[in-house]
């Protein structure tokens, strides 16, 4: 094998592919020049869903969201969309909670976990109180077939205005909400996860069902600009 053709192997390599429901699935690892890491990602298609070179926000939104729970004991936490597995792991480092749920509609991506395909999976499969579900959130939402959890934390689409698929708009409408806050328990709170700005809109939507509403700035070095960049928690008290 060329010595060049060696070297691209190893800077990028795809570790699974599936046809999926909605579009040409890919995992691939590759080295990331600016740090000289490995780095993980996920495609959609041609658009790119999620990488781990950036993972701080996804912490955030278990560490924020259980934060606002307090003391509390024997939690019962939902995430919605499991990704890379970091919101599900940080989640689970939290000692107080029982049981963490995930749901995820892509069912290739809970089969790259339990195979341990990247660097959290084996955490995350190999907790008793982990249970993985293929099954769509909003669809769930929308039938009311799924439980009451102390803490719904939501990681699927990159906005409330800029969906992964059409289906998933209507969930960020304030009827939409109010079906969510159903199956958050009384004094439970929703969070979720947003690639934009904070959205004075959905904030709205979001205080006219719940009783305390904040939207949190997360920011977080960028190694490949030199700056910083930032994500948005939106937390929501029931």
């Amino acid at each position: 094998m060329p010595p060049s053709q060696e070297c691209l192997i190893k800077r990028l390599e795809e570790l699974a592919y599936e046809q999926t429901r909605l579009g040409e699935l890919t995992l691939r690892r590759r080295l990331e020049p600016v740090t000289g890491t490995q780095v993980y990602e996920v495609k959609l298609g041609e658009e790119f869903l999620m990488s781990s070179l950036f993972v701080e926000a996804e912490v955030a939104l278990a560490d924020l969201a259980l934060g606002r729970l307090g003391e509390a004991e024997h939690l019962d936490v939902l995430v919605g969309g499991l990704g890379l597995g970091y919101t599900a792991v940080a989640a689970l480092r939290h000692k107080n909670v029982a049981n963490l749920t995930v749901i995820e509609a892509l069912e290739p991506v809970i089969g790259w976990h339990r195979q341990h395909l990247l660097p959290v999976s084996k955490e995350l499969v190999d907790d008793a109180r982990t249970t993985l579900t293929a099954q769509d959130f909003f669809a769930m939402v929308a039938e009311g077939s799924i439980a009451t959890y102390d803490a719904v934390l939501l990681d699927i689409d990159h906005a409330p205005d800029f969906v992964l698929h059409e289906s998933h708009q209507g969930f960020y409408s304030e009827a939409g909400l109010a079906r969510m806050r159903e199956f958050v328990a009384p004094g439970g709170v929703f969070a979720l996860w947003s690639d934009n700005p904070p959205d004075d809109a959905f904030t709205s939507h979001l205080a006219a069902v719940f009783t305390t509403v904040e939207a949190q700035v997360v920011t977080f070095d960028n190694p490949l600009t030199g700056g910083t960049s930032a994500n948005t928690v939106y937390l929501a008290l029931r």
